[in-house]
């Protein structure tokens, strides 16, 4: 290990996370009820021009008045862009009349640690004046084309960090990607094998994100955060939103968005330790332990070899399952 200790964040359970518009109240007692692990009230995308105002009023109120916390919920608002006159009373009115019941900020379209440094300053005073005891934390968006090149800045801008999150239909508008969906597979990204004996060549299909959301994991990872997946848009497709989220997952991802009701219970079993992975990386902490009583430095178990590698994720596994037990 490097003798440079990388700080975990706040530990929360973030395998799934629900936009809901802060525009339709509607939705907000039965998003409190649901099995999201994570809500973001939204200010920013969701939510028309006109009705700005009138969502900033909504949300306030439902962070006061909703049993969030009861229900087991982390809630998270998103706010404008530091681009528009809208952030600045994003901020100070959520902050200053609900800061007590929030748990985080999801600020879009980061483009530079600056942006993150404008934020703590103004969310630290707002926090010293109206007497708030706890750390309201920051989850940043990384969906321009200057974000991901800022990323390693970014990423240890400010010790309110918790997550990263990957804005894919942001991103692929700033980097002019051909495609106008949200999320999901491109059939024109892709390859051609050779010709095989008669003639015949195959077109396999690649993940056009593969690059940008395996940057945003090393990225986070690297600074003790949280790295979450975006939004896919299609949601009358579940079978592309797992597949999605299994990607994610894949490349060290802790939770994805959901757009949609229908995709929390998705999001939340892909992205949970399964029984057999918890089953075994028990079974592996128990044979170092018993290995350890006997004074062994070599372990094998069911014929392959036990190394520390080994050994760290299986305490990732179980501490995950834990979390999820105890929730």
């Amino acid at each position: 290990m490097s003798f440079t200790i990388v700080k975990e964040a706040t530990p929360r359970l973030n395998r799934s996370e629900l936009a809901v518009p802060g525009s339709s109240p509607k939705f907000f007692e039965k998003a409190a009820k649901g099995p999201s692990d994570v809500i973001f009230l939204d200010l920013e995308d969701a939510v028309a021009p006109d009705d700005k105002e009138q969502a900033r009023k909504n949300v306030i109120q439902a962070l006061n008045d909703i049993d969030w916390r009861g229900n087991g919920k982390t809630m998270s608002v998103r706010i404008n862009g530091l681009d528009t006159h809208y952030m600045y009373r994003d901020v100070v009115d959520v902050v200053e009349q609900a800061g007590h019941n929030l748990d985080l900020i999801m600020i879009p379209k980061i483009g530079t640690a600056g942006d993150v440094y404008a934020l703590d300053m103004l969310v630290t005073q707002i926090e010293q004046a109206k007497g708030i005891k706890h750390r309201i934390g920051f989850e940043l968006i990384i969906e321009t084309a200057l974000g991901m090149a800022n990323i390693n800045e970014i990423a240890k801008a400010s010790p309110r960090l918790e997550s990263l999150h990957f804005g894919v239909a942001d991103y692929s508008a700033s980097t002019r990607a051909r495609t106008t969906n949200i999320g999901g597979a491109n059939a024109e990204y892709g390859v051609l094998t050779e010709a095989d004996a008669s003639g015949k060549r195959d077109y396999h299909w690649g993940d056009q994100w593969h690059y940008a959301l395996s940057r945003m994991v090393v990225a986070a990872r690297a600074n003790g955060l949280r790295p979450i997946d975006g939004p896919f848009g299609d949601i009358s497709d579940p079978d592309g939103y797992r597949a999605q989220a299994l990607r994610s997952a894949a490349l060290g991802c802790e939770g994805k968005w959901a757009i949609h009701p229908s995709q929390v219970d998705i999001a939340n079993e892909v992205m949970s330790p399964s029984e057999k992975d918890v089953t075994k990386a028990r079974r592996i902490l128990e044979a170092m332990e018993q290995a350890q009583k006997e004074g062994r430095g070599a372990v094998t178990l069911d014929g392959k070899l036990i190394d520390i590698a080994s050994i760290r994720q299986a305490q990732g596994i179980v501490a995950k399952a834990d979390q999820i037990a105890g929730r």
